[in-house]
């Protein structure tokens, strides 16, 4: 049992420790409350290759160990949870690509994908559909070599940069419904095809949130992923494991900066001539953080190398996943608080980071499935006996 990274890892988690703090840290807050897009953020990191994540090499990615997967969003969610934001629908979708996709689709998207000439998205929420993915109404219907796809998506990261767009359709209608749910990867350019609106967030910004509108958008079959109808929750629900481990990553991340600000400032902060850290309310407060945190790192890799240890075989890690994504996100939660009430009224001033992560926080436990949805998939796989706990 080997509880530390590797050489590589190390020195991977150094180069983008450096890169936050010389790049994000310094512009986030002013950017972040201007509503600024990180287009100079974006640029390096497509020079440092991280569009690539998930995309084999053969096709110019970077094919990164999931643990290094990790590593990454949570030192990018560390400087600014909305540029990690801009890179995970992005990697969901390669992944998704490389793993599911014809060898035409991976020919034709990976390699521009991977340097970031162009990048993607994921789009499956709808008005009417979040959690519930077999409720989407968003319908696909063959007309000759084509699709004729009619509906409406919603929450979707990178709208505004997607090409192409892998959208969750319904090209039959079935039962159980999944079994005419397909991919279809959607050329934004097309007659038919808009981002109709931003949607305002309480955080999660830098990255643009939106929704989009298919109306009689022709696809041709050639774009339908995997080439076989049929397949799409299969392909979505597999792409989002992989998601919740970004979002534990990120969930980790913020949790990290909310005690560093916590601890930094009860170091420098006094009261009643000494500084706040001497006091044991607050000592109890920074204790129960890094505890905690630590347990959700952990939990966090853990859940990503057993991502790594089942890639070769297809090895589903739902619940690993799942515990990873439930518990980093409700730490994150309990950490944004606690550290801004260790600022006291600075905490609530838009003048210290917390009250960005306070704000940041909250969409891990609503992002890539509900936290009560992740206890469901966690207690499902262990009643079926598909997982376990201990030795």
């Amino acid at each position: 049992m080997d509880f530390e990274l590797t050489d590589e890892q190390k020195a991977y988690r150094e180069t983008l420790r450096a890169f936050v703090e010389k790049e994000i840290l310094p512009v986030a807050t002013e950017w972040e409350h201007s509503g600024r897009y990180p287009a100079e953020i974006v640029a390096r990191m497509k020079q440092m290759g991280l569009f690539g994540l998930t995309v084999p090499e053969e096709y110019g990615g970077m094919a990164a160990d999931m643990v290094s997967y990790a590593l990454t969003f949570e030192e990018i969610a560390r400087g600014w949870m909305g540029v990690a934001g801009v890179l995970g629908s992005h990697s969901l979708a390669c992944w998704m690509i490389a793993r599911h996709g014809t060898d035409e689709q991976r020919r034709r998207h990976l390699p521009d994908l991977a340097a970031g000439a162009r990048r993607t998205a994921i789009a499956l929420t709808e008005p009417g559909a979040g959690t519930d993915l077999q409720g989407i109404t968003t319908r696909a219907v063959a007309d000759g070599d084509h699709y004729v796809v009619t509906g409406t998506k919603t929450w979707i990261t990178n709208a505004r940069h997607a090409d192409p767009l892998p959208v969750l359709v319904k090209t039959s209608v079935t039962e159980p419904a999944h079994r005419g749910m397909s991919v279809l990867l959607v050329d934004p350019g097309s007659d038919g095809f808009s981002v109709s609106r931003d949607l305002p967030k309480l955080g999660y910004k830098g990255t643009e949130t939106c929704e989009v509108v298919l109306d009689g958008v022709r696809v041709p079959r050639s774009a339908l992923l995997g080439g076989v109808e049929g397949r799409g929750m299969q392909q979505v629900l597999g792409g989002l494991e992989i998601g919740r481990l970004n979002i534990a990553a990120r969930a980790v991340g913020v949790a990290q900066a909310a005690y560093d600000a916590a601890l930094g400032y009860a170091r420098e902060r006094t009261a009643f001539g000494q500084p706040i850290a001497e006091f044991q309310a607050i000592q109890l407060k920074l204790a129960d953080l890094a505890t905690e945190i630590q347990a959700a790192r952990l939990l966090t890799y853990w859940a990503a190398s057993r991502a790594d240890a089942g890639a070769a075989t297809g090895a589903r890690v739902d619940m690993e996943a799942g515990m990873a994504k439930y518990f980093a996100s409700e730490v994150a939660l309990k950490a944004s608080l606690e550290s801004m009430r260790v600022h006291g009224g600075y905490g609530y001033s838009q003048e210290f980071v917390v009250e960005r992560l306070y704000r940041d926080a909250p969409l891990m436990a609503i992002g890539e499935g509900t936290n009560d949805v992740q206890r469901l998939v966690i207690a499902r796989a262990l009643i079926s006996g598909k997982g376990h706990v201990g030795w």
